[in-house]
């Protein structure tokens, strides 16, 4: 019985601990990345597009295939000018290979394609997976902000719980108004609900992150704290430095420019059209014919005798021997005039080229587009963060006058009230430029190929 509850209660701790799991930055993105549909559903299309290259290269070899034929026939035939019954069996069988020998580099230049499309794709499912962090960190910064203005809503809590422990001792001694303790329970009020609103937004942030990762169980999600500093220096890359990491290292400009190489591909593909193809071929077979009619096909007459002697018929594995044959071939296709749709085919490849490099200019100009924005919200959330600190220093020395002025009965606690409060609102302001600033640089990182570090 012992034995049994000890295992009971390790079932339990080591269930109770696995539901405690917090995740860190790298864990979420890595299991978003192996859990995300549209990354799944991007891996098939690369699957397809290997297959693709894997046919490609099955094309060098022979194709081989064998055949059997059987035919039965009954009723009468015409002869001449009269008809003669001719009930007959027929059974054929053959092996026959075929290898393709010339066709101006057809097979290398479709290999070639091909493969430029599996590279393509292996980019766009890294492009996926790039969005997916991206979107992983700055929904985990969301919990972190969340998070420290819930412990600035707890800090003017305690603040408020102190002011309303003094004002009520000092309003049940007389020295102070009844009109004290209820402003200081009301103050105190205010502050509870704040720390309950705060705490309903980190379950907020936590459920959509939950929600981002697709997980079942999202009441027991939790994410592991992140060293934020509490000092931050302005960046100090330009658009063009990220820039020009960026066009080398992000993957939906190589899937862009690879696409264009992929383009040149099949225009040579579809160019070699023009050109002759030459193909061997080799095969062997045998066949089995049968009169049903008659067992005999004829009479042989003896030379001496002059006997006549019937000549049946060879059966199945006797004609099967006799009949066996060999064949080798070498055929030349030699396109002379087809409507002239190669020529049509070859200008429309062309216009692909200039589509696949209009679509590179398309994601260089986006890409210069975005880097610039995400330089323009760095920039600008710096000076808002400088701004809200300095906010801050000033509203904490307020509160910190409003206090000695209230505790020396110079003002009333109404007014320790609004300077609290003003400090709260300074905090959560310093705060939320922060986090907006570090996601402003995280992207920047993004573009520049470092990856998502928190």
């Amino acid at each position: 019985m012992f034995r049994k509850v000890f295992c009971i209660s390790l079932l339990s701790v080591g269930v109770f601990g696995f539901s405690q799991k917090k995740w860190t930055i790298q864990e979420c993105v890595d299991y978003a990345i192996r859990n995300n549909l549209q990354v799944q559903a991007q891996m098939y299309n690369k699957d397809v597009q290997t297959k693709n290259l894997e046919m490609a290269k099955k094309e060098y070899l022979p194709s081989v295939s064998g055949t059997i034929n059987n035919n039965a026939n009954f009723g009468q035939t015409l002869v001449g000018t009269s008809s003669i019954r001719n009930d007959s069996y027929y059974n054929g069988a053959n092996v026959g290979a075929s290898m393709l020998v010339y066709n101006n580099g057809r097979l290398e230049k479709s290999i070639r394609k091909t493969g430029f499309d599996v590279e393509a794709s292996l980019q766009d499912v890294e492009t996926i997976k790039n969005n997916i962090a991206l979107q992983i960190a700055q929904q985990y910064l969301n919990v972190m902000l969340n998070r420290e203005i819930k412990k600035i809503s707890e800090s003017a809590m305690d603040s408020a719980q102190k002011l309303y422990d003094r004002a009520k001792i000092t309003t049940e001694v007389g020295t102070t108004a009844q009109t004290v303790l209820a402003e200081s329970t009301a103050s105190l009020a205010r502050e509870k609900q704040n720390v309950k609103t705060a705490q309903i937004n980190v379950d907020k942030a936590l459920f959509a992150m939950a929600q981002l990762l697709q997980l079942q169980d999202y009441k027991t999600f939790d994410v592991v704290d992140i060293p934020v500093p509490d000092k931050l220096a302005p960046q100090s890359e330009s658009v063009e430095e990220v820039l020009n990491m960026a066009y080398t290292s992000q993957p939906v400009v190589k899937a862009a420019e690879i696409r264009i190489k992929a383009a040149e591909a099949q225009t040579e593909v579809v160019r070699t059209n023009f050109y002759p193809t030459i193909t061997a071929n080799a095969a062997i077979g045998s066949f089995y014919n049968n009169l049903l009619n008659k067992n005999t096909l004829g009479y042989q007459q003896d030379p001496v005798t002059g006997a006549l002697t019937p000549i049946m018929e060879r059966n199945f594995f006797q004609q099967y021997s006799d009949n066996f044959g060999q064949q080798l071939s070498l055929s030349a296709n030699i396109p002379i005039f087809n409507k002239g749709i190669t020529k049509l085919q070859v200008e429309q490849t062309k216009i692909n080229e200039t589509i696949a490099k209009n679509n590179l200019e398309q994601q260089k100009f986006q890409l210069k587009q975005d880097i610039q924005q995400a330089q323009f919200n760095a920039d600008s959330n710096f000076e808002v963060y400088t701004s809200a600190v300095e906010a801050e220093k000033s509203t904490k020395l307020a509160l910190d006058f409003a206090e000695k002025s209230y505790e020396a009965g110079r003002s009333t606690i109404y007014d320790v009230t609004m300077a609290r409060n003003n400090y709260a609102n300074a905090q959560g302001s310093v705060a939320q430029a922060k986090y907006n600033y570090l996601f402003s640089i995280k992207v920047l990182d993004f573009y520049a190929g470092r990856g998502i570090n928190l």
